[in-house]
């Protein structure tokens, strides 16, 4: 390990960031151009609108429950759930309950 680096993360990805009432809280773990990993946590209730992003992601599910609308298909994730979000495609999501994910985006080209 180099000075200045981070150190290193090892542990529960669930216990990496803790919930807030009333918010969302995340947690960058890795920020590179090829892609970046972050941990969230939603109180229940607390949702992303619509959108699209120009690159793959994956959501794997830590901690409780979330409805998902994925180019216009809704679906459920719980804890142990993984999710492909695909590049230009609308997604958005609700925690049903307090829920925590690990969002790993993909930006480098095929």
């Amino acid at each position: 390990m180099n000075p200045g680096d981070p150190p290193p993360i090892a542990g529960s990805a669930a216990g990496l960031v803790a919930y807030q009432s009333g918010t969302i809280v995340s947690r960058t773990l890795v920020k590179k151009s090829a892609g970046t990993a972050t941990v969230f946590a939603f109180d229940a209730g607390q949702e992303l609108s619509e959108h699209t992003a120009p690159y793959d992601a994956l959501v794997f599910a830590l901690d409780g429950r979330a409805r998902w609308t994925v180019a216009g298909e809704a679906r459920e994730t719980v804890a142990g759930d993984v999710l492909l979000l695909p590049a230009g495609k609308t997604h958005a999501v609700v925690a049903t309950s307090p829920f925590k994910m690990l969002l790993v985006m993909i930006r480098s080209a095929e």
